[in-house]
């Protein structure tokens, strides 16, 4: 086994954000919505991927915008969000160890269960 080290610099966003996002095009469950969602444009989402985790874990402040609006409407639910938590959890512990390697799993699974309620609320209120 290889010794890993901490998140520290966009190199490191970017290794993780491009090995978590293969494996979440992979996925049999979660794969085709995010196919479907996102289409042809990856590059674009991927950048924009980078800029929000290098905001979040190295305080360099490049994103700007509000990241729930467009999964708002996603058919979504627990079981994806806990399928796009393992498969998060599973990138982050195969690249890095640790103190922003274990900030990153706890902001991802803090988003994951903000937009699972909100996107249950949405849900349920839309009129």
């Amino acid at each position: 086994m290889t010794n890993r080290t901490d998140i520290t610099t966009l190199e490191d966003i970017k290794l993780l954000v491009d090995q978590f996002y293969a494996r979440v095009q992979k996925d049999p469950f979660i794969g085709p919505i995010f196919q479907q969602k996102i289409a042809n444009h990856w590059p674009d989402h991927l950048e924009k991927m980078y800029r929000f985790w290098q905001t979040i874990l190295l305080e360099t402040h490049t994103y700007s915008g509000s990241p729930f609006p467009p999964h708002k409407h996603l058919p979504i639910d627990h079981e994806h969000f806990e399928r796009w938590m393992h498969l998060f959890t599973q990138t982050v512990d195969h690249l890095f160890a640790g103190t922003i390697a274990e900030e990153a799993k706890f902001r991802a699974k803090n988003m994951a269960e903000m937009f699972h309620h909100k996107i249950t609320y949405f849900r349920d209120n839309a009129q």
